[in-house]
């Protein structure tokens, strides 16, 4: 194609959305402008951006959520369209309305199919009314938490709590008890209210071992609507998705065929134009039966398989559909399979929480079948604003076992030293025998012990050694070095790395036989502007041998912990400061070996949304005390222990990683019988 479709195009998302989109305008001679709130001023799409305008503050209400100042920056420049991305505003009826009034193109279906496929219980309605199979449910506009619960009986148990003018899994919530219902009623408003400004609850039954398959379609403006087959996306926790692929691996031909031309009839019958996805279960015990979830009115997240198994670049079709044009696609033939694997910033090990930090060292893998569709730099400050997704690593081979490896490979080959990631975790999902042999379904992860292994000792040892490394160099004098003179017997540098304390000697080095280097600075136009730079925090790079073979770990500080690449892992290493080993010791001594800590800790940075207690109220063990909000996810701090509560926080407030959020003064035992102590004889 030489001539533009659009002169100027602005992408009204962040992220790694964002550089994927500017990734096709820049090859279609497009020029691409960014926006950006305060948070993202140095983010990696404003950068490769041509031209990029700010919004406003962090908060996205004030900044990506804000129609006016989107609206107004595509006006400013000149835009003859804008692209939204996924998420925030590109499923917003009031939007795609709003710029058709100021004379820019949604990159976009109509308005009126947004709306018509935003709320879950018209689309129901809608697409059974057109012959697609759909599963039973109840829900409509208006409707009490008291109605619902009324109805909950001819839905039938197990069932699904979704908020209609929703996606992406927020406030979705599996219900199997009645007595269960009226609790998750209340979290699923709360979440769907902060999340899409719509409280509107649906019930769905639950399908027991359900795949979750969806199909990309593509409508134009004169007639045609294609579907360019399916994605596999039921490896999911919580409803969110984590790996997907294409094609599926349980879909014969006849029932693809039947699938993706129920999918063109749900497009058909809104008038749709642009890209979508029709999401449907289907079981897996009958592969040709399924059913109508939803329609996705924009592109996906994980459209880049299909992109990988098609050869067709989906945001190139949607500039020319939304310019007006003809699709340009091949008749639907897979080459190959393609897998994509989500990099978020959250801790598996504390319950895939959301986590903050700032990027001390990246590198992204490459290689044959690769791609990585990110927004990260080296120097980058990941905060609690927004998703938690970084990244996204995609392998395409010839066949899926082929791909699946290379995805292995290009995971442990990714390397994200300063912020907690779930890299390891995917690997050890991937690995799994039900996910190497296809056998899929959505409750597979919770189903799986997909738990970390233990950090090696080898990991431990390498962090001890930089820190000797550090503290040598650092060295101002003979007497200041910790290797140095010592008055009476030799005693070798101890250093507390991960809870376990290390000593250094010449034995140990002699045994690695290490080799310690600095690595250069991160390229400056990679590398976010007042990004830490001193010697103290730049990274390492260890070269040892270790059993007979030859190892490279990379090693880099953040905070109070040293963060260490290793043999395709990344771990996390703690280096407590003396102050806080004696708080630690201290607070040991006054609890009984074996006990609870009492002390309730935030497991996630974010906004305090809910208190279960207040305090000086008696509470039982496990009982919900704090519930507090990031990322668009909700976790609740449970009491560890029985006994009086006392919290240090109110809702509203900021929270940090580990901070303090309640404690717990422990319930007195109760006294013996009268005469003697409780249990004794006498």
């Amino acid at each position: 194609m030489t001539t533009p479709l659009f002169d100027t195009v602005l992408v009204a998302n962040r992220g790694e959305i964002a550089c994927r989109v500017i990734r096709t305008l820049r090859a279609l001679g497009i020029r691409s402008v960014a926006v950006y709130s305060d948070a993202d001023a140095d983010a990696r799409h404003v950068r490769e951006a041509d031209l990029a305008v700010r919004l406003g503050p962090a908060p996205a209400t004030e900044s990506y959520l804000h129609i006016e100042r989107v609206v107004a920056a595509a006006t400013s420049v000149g835009a003859q369209a804008v692209h939204p991305g996924y998420g925030f505003l590109s499923e917003n009826t009031a939007f795609a309305r709003r710029l058709e009034e100021a004379g820019v193109v949604l990159i976009g279906p109509p308005a009126s199919a947004i709306e018509a496929m935003g709320d879950k219980i018209r689309a129901r309605d809608h697409v059974a009314a057109r012959g697609v199979p759909v599963t039973p449910g109840a829900g409509a506009a208006g409707w009490s938490d008291e109605q619902l619960i009324d109805a909950a009986d001819t839905v039938g148990f197990p069932l699904i709590i979704k908020p209609s003018g929703g996606g992406g899994g927020k406030g979705m919530t599996v219900v199997r008890d009645k007595g269960e219902l009226a609790d998750a009623l209340v979290a699923s408003r709360r979440v769907a209210r902060s999340s899409f400004g719509d409280d509107t609850l649906l019930l769905e039954r639950f399908v027991e071992s359900p795949r979750h398959i969806e199909v990309q379609v593509l409508a134009d403006a004169h007639g045609a609507v294609v579907h360019l087959g399916e994605r596999e996306c039921s490896l999911q926790r919580r409803h969110q998705k984590i790996i997907e692929e294409a094609p599926s691996p349980l879909l014969d031909a006849a029932t693809r065929a039947a699938i993706g031309e129920a999918a063109c009839e749900v497009a058909r019958s809104v008038d749709y134009r642009g890209a979508g996805t029709v999401e449907f279960l289907v079981s897996d015990a009958r592969p040709d039966e399924f059913f109508f979830m939803e329609m996705n009115t924009r592109l996906q997240v994980e459209h880049p398989v299909t992109e990988l198994v098609t050869g067709v670049d989906l945001v190139e079709q949607q500039l020319r559909i939304a310019a007006g044009l003809p699709l340009e696609v091949p008749p639907l033939a897979f080459s190959g399979h393609a897998v994509e694997a989500r990099l978020y910033a959250e801790d598996p090990e504390r319950g895939f929480t959301p986590q903050t930090g700032t990027v001390t060292l990246l590198r992204e893998p490459a290689g044959q079948g690769v791609r990585v569709d990110s927004a990260l730099i080296d120097g980058l400050v990941v905060g609690s604003d927004y998703d938690p997704m970084l990244a996204k690593v995609i392998a395409h081979g010839p066949d899926r076992a082929t791909a699946l490896a290379r995805l292995d490979a290009a995971l442990a080959d990714t390397v994200v030293l300063g912020v907690p990631t779930n890299a390891g975790f995917l690997r050890r999902l991937a690995a799994l025998p039900e996910v190497q042999s296809g056998a899929l379904d959505t409750g597979l992860i919770e189903r799986s012990d997909l738990a970390a292994p233990p950090t090696p000792a080898l990991a431990r040892t390498i962090a001890a050694l930089v820190e000797h490394e550090r503290a040598e160099r650092a060295a101002t004098s003979a007497w200041s070095r910790p290797s140095g003179w010592r008055v009476g017997a030799s005693r070798a540098p101890r250093y507390a790395i991960d809870g376990e304390e290390l000593a250094i000697d010449a034995g140990l080095v002699a045994s690695l036989a290490p080799r310690i280097r600095m690595l250069a600075p991160a390229d400056s136009a990679a590398r976010v502007p007042g990004a830490p730079a001193s010697a103290a925090a730049e990274p390492l790079e260890v070269t040892l041998t270790h059993n007979g073979r030859r190892l490279t770990a990379l090693v880099a500080r953040a905070d109070d912990a040293t963060w260490l690449h290793l043999d395709g892992a990344t771990h996390r290493l703690a280096r407590p400061n003396r102050a806080a080993r004696v708080a630690e010791h201290r607070a040991g001594l006054t609890r009984t070996p074996g006990t609870a800590d009492p002390t309730i800790r935030a497991a996630m940075p974010g906004a305090v949304v809910a208190l279960g207690a207040a305090s000086q109220d008696t509470v039982a063990e496990g009982q919900p005390l704090v519930t507090i909000e990031a990322m668009k996810m909700e976790h609740t701090m449970l009491a560890s222990i029985a006994g009086t509560v006392t919290l240090t926080v109110a809702v509203g407030d900021q929270v940090a990683l580990d901070q303090v959020v309640a404690r717990i003064t422990p319930a007195e035992p109760e006294p013996g019988p009268a005469g003697g102590i409780e249990g004794d004889p006498a």
